[in-house]
């Protein structure tokens, strides 16, 4: 067995090398990504039962690792070992593309060769409320792989389950494949898994976001669906890149000034001012429709800076579905405005394995872009996490490539 393999340097066909570099979080190291993240050496893992080793052609870069280089809101290395895993580093990635390259015992619907794409989450197919029918996703054992579980795709080779490989789209490239994944699959759950709320031929959507991974590929779905996508972005530029993927108008949110937690409602002027400013947001979106209607959804991942407004805005018995909470987790909301006008507040988190199928479909159909806008280098991958947590990173997906050329 070879020790170590240079990156790029592709081993022989069933050689593991012993060793493997990757791209390395550690406790001691928590702070900025530029400081946390380290290119090491480290064992290769061995793939376990249902389990395959994956040959890293290219990786997706995403906010959860961020989070793992800051060390919070959780210390996802100390989370594993309070769960018995031995490993006192973490390897991140939950988006990838690469060639399956070894597989463990009861491994079923790949093999050795096969070039795939990778979702991310994992979970324990033995779990009860898995065996008596419940969908995965939701399992109590679920966990985001790359981030809550070890050995994601910033490293040569990648530990996945083998549900977890999906066929790689023939006409993208490496860096395109591995982009869309989390993002798209994200945002497919969000704007169809939630009968009735799902989107509809004349649908309005708001979108937080709109030119960021999440956000671009949300306008896309929503647009192939026949829904009407509206984005909330924040510069000109983004805004003319979400027109050119189909979003029918934008609204820039750097032209109000209520963003925050909501006012407390016994503090009536606070309250009227802030009110005044939702209105005026809500209006803005009668602007792009040309009617005074308002979103059957509202996309959201920002949280406690928007969802007072988004709550607010969102139309009678309409649907705001949160998949994340970027500015912050305290969600303040006028509760007169969910119970009084029946509207509903749905947490979404990735999606399931029939979800993550139809995206790649419809990738690999050319319906939707991977919008992928950025590519770096093995070498870079702190340099991309960086730029995304200082949110330079101003549209699109980003990937870094490893093995691939």
């Amino acid at each position: 067995m070879k020790e170590i393999c240079g990156l790029g340097e592709i081993p022989d066909p069933g050689v593991v090398p012993k060793y493997m570099h990757a791209a390395v979080i550690r406790p001691e190291r928590f702070g900025q990504p530029m400081d946390a993240i380290k290119v090491e050496q480290v064992r290769t893992p061995e793939p376990g039962y249902g389990q395959v080793l994956i040959l890293v052609m290219a990786a997706g870069v995403n906010y959860n690792n961020v989070w793992a280089a800051l060390g919070k809101p959780i210390d996802v290395v100390a989370m594993r070992q309070r769960q018995g895993e031995p490993e006192d580093f973490h390897i991140g990635g939950s988006d990838g593309s690469g060639i399956v390259w070894a597989t463990g015992p009861g491994v079923t619907g790949v093999q050795v060769g096969d070039e795939v794409v990778l979702s991310g989450a994992q979970w324990d197919e033995r779990a009860d409320d898995v065996r008596f029918g419940g969908n995965p996703i939701a399992s109590t054992t679920m966990r985001a792989w790359g981030y809550e579980a070890n050995y994601g795709t910033f490293a040569q080779f990648a530990l996945a389950f083998d549900y977890q490989c999906h066929p790689k789209p023939k006409n993208l490239t490496w860096a395109e494949s591995a982009s869309y994944m989390l993002t798209g699959a994200t945002a497919y759950r969000q704007l169809t898994g939630w009968h009735p709320h799902t989107v509809e031929p004349g649908d309005p959507v708001l979108i937080w976001g709109g030119s960021g991974g999440l956000g671009s590929m949300a306008i896309q779905i929503t647009r192939a669906r026949g829904g009407i996508p509206i984005a909330v972005v924040s510069s000109p530029e983004r805004a003319e890149y979400c027109r050119q993927l189909g979003a029918e108008g934008t609204i820039n949110r750097h032209d109000y000034h209520h963003w925050g937690r909501l006012p407390d409602i016994g503090d009536a002027a606070a309250y009227r001012e802030w009110l005044g400013e939702a209105k005026r947001f809500g209006r803005a979106i009668w602007d792009v429709l040309g009617e005074a209607r308002a979103p059957k959804i509202v996309l959201e991942h920002s949280g406690e800076a928007t969802l007072p407004t988004s709550l607010f805005v969102c139309d009678n018995a309409g649907m705001v579905v949160l998949c994340g909470g970027t500015s912050g987790y305290n969600g303040d909301i006028d509760l007169r405005y969910l119970w009084m006008r029946q509207k509903r507040l749905q947490g979404s988190h990735y999606a399931d394995l029939s979800q993550c199928r139809r995206i790649t479909e419809l990738v690999s159909a050319g319906r939707i872009s991977p919008c992928l806008t950025q590519t770096y280098e093995f070498d870079d991958i702190a340099t991309a996490h960086q730029v995304l947590h200082d949110n330079v990173q101003t549209k699109g997906n980003v990937a870094v490539t490893v093995n691939a050329a």
